[in-house]
């Protein structure tokens, strides 16, 4: 996936080496941390969608113990 134009996070700061990167692939987006550039996480662009609409709803959030 060295191929890919990997964007950083704007959350990311000074571009040091703890950030996320995100790359737009044929079959969907490539996730990585940018010091571990080697491991990439796939997932179709409608999955991606479905997990950040559901995190700013707070649907992932653990329920009360």
């Amino acid at each position: 996936m060295s191929g890919n134009e990997w964007q950083r996070s704007s959350f990311c700061g000074g571009g040091g080496n703890n950030c996320v990167e995100v790359a737009a692939t044929n079959n969907g987006v490539a996730l990585r941390e940018s010091d571990i550039p080697e491991e990439v996480l796939t997932a179709g662009r409608y999955a991606l969608s479905s997990l950040i609409r559901g995190a700013k709803v707070g649907a992932l959030q653990h329920p009360p113990s």
